[in-house]
């Protein structure tokens, strides 16, 4: 896998050019004109003339470099980073030698570090997390079976023979320590994201034995937050009326989480759902 690295170029500021404010440089990237006042052609054609070099210094101190490397694996020949945050940590997942099974993975000051597992073969950072303080969430098997014989969201994301056949957990790394999330009472969960306020998002199955439900999938599962008071504490988010399942896939540092709703799928819940 690699990683791009960006650097802005350096440029010159020009005093006959201000910035427009910070919404209108993210729509726009044309600088504003200053108006000068002056009765003499000769001046106003100077004015224009050094606002238009001005604009192409501007334009040219935007433009970005890119470097690309390679980042370390943990033995095996598929790794993928999916999440990068302003201290420059990478996370995602390593194949282990043998490609028979990958670990959640964080690559940060030029090392590479083995995340774990909850006791299971897998493990993995599937979502951008975007979290500063050290936190970093994704999904882990744990070493229990799947009791119901269910896929869960996590299939997809782990190499086979072993990507199924284990009950799946959240799970938030911190300080050197991964630990499990709870559900709402069903055997399986998933972490997508976390804010700086250390709020967690993703979804977890309840007790529900729901009857719409697209086999192998059997137990209902609901959009859910983590965090509060207690680190373990769990409150579920509502859906759109009608559904029976969804998931919260990133929340910001407002407290203000995304995700989808829809019915009750086997496999990654994407498919045949409603923003919300």
């Amino acid at each position: 896998m690699f990683a791009l690295k960006s650097g802005l170029l350096k440029g010159h500021e020009v005093d006959l050019v201000q910035s427009k404010t910070s919404f209108q440089n993210y729509l726009m990237t044309t600088p504003q004109w200053i108006r000068f006042t002056t009765r003499k052609a000769s001046h106003m054609l100077l004015t224009i003339l050094i606002a238009a070099c001005g604009g192409a210094t501007l334009a040219q101190a935007e433009e970005r470099q890119y470097d690309v490397f390679n980042l370390d694996t943990l033995g095996g020949t598929n790794s993928r980073g999916n999440s990068i945050n302003n201290r420059s940590w990478v996370a995602g997942f390593s194949n282990l030698a043998g490609n028979q099974s990958r670990h959640a993975t964080l690559w940060r000051n030029g090392s590479i570090l083995d995340l774990g597992t909850l006791g299971g073969p897998n493990s993995s950072v599937t979502w951008s997390v975007k979290n500063d303080r050290g936190i970093i969430v994704g999904i882990s098997q744990a070493a229990t079976p799947e009791p119901l014989g269910e896929f869960w969201s996590s299939a997809a994301f782990y190499p086979g023979p072993n990507n199924i056949g284990f009950i799946n957990l959240g799970f938030v790394w911190e300080k050197g320590q991964m630990r499990a999330l709870p559900t709402l009472g069903g055997d399986n969960g998933f972490a997508t994201g976390a804010n700086n306020r250390g709020e967690i998002v993703g979804w977890a199955e309840n007790t529900c034995h729901d009857s719409t439900c697209v086999r192998p999938q059997i137990l209902q599962f609901r959009p859910v937050v983590w965090g509060g008071p207690g680190q373990n504490q769990i409150q579920e988010f509502p859906l759109i009326p009608g559904d029976t399942s969804g998931a919260a896939t990133a929340i910001n540092d407002q407290g203000q989480a995304v995700g989808i709703s829809g019915i009750c799928l086997p496999s990654m819940p994407c498919f045949g759902k409603k923003a919300a």
